[in-house]
């Protein structure tokens, strides 16, 4: 795939970046090189093989879900400027 200069500028717009006129035929240039190795990319047979959830084989451990007060309610309401009965107090934001 090719880009041209005026597709690079309409990318940067979207992208909300700039890029000065005399830099567009170059990055246009790099865009294309990139999505043809992307292009590539997709000719390669990948049937049969199996997605890979990481590089080495280690096995997940999975914890219970479940909510916990962290075990150290003092040192958390510490840092509070006020609390009441080990809770955060803050004050009224809707009348």
């Amino acid at each position: 795939m090719s880009l041209d200069k005026a597709t690079v500028a309409r990318i940067a717009t979207l992208a909300r970046i700039e890029v000065p006129e005399d830099q567009r035929e170059r990055l246009a240039g790099e865009l294309s090189q990139i999505l043809d190795w992307i292009e590539q990319l997709g000719e390669v047979d990948t049937d049969g093989v199996e997605p890979m959830r990481s590089v080495m084989p280690i096995p997940a451990h999975w914890r219970e879900d479940r909510v916990t007060d962290g075990r150290r309610p003092d040192d958390v309401l510490g840092n509070a400027p006020k609390s009441h009965d080990g809770y955060f107090v803050v004050p009224k934001v809707v009348e």
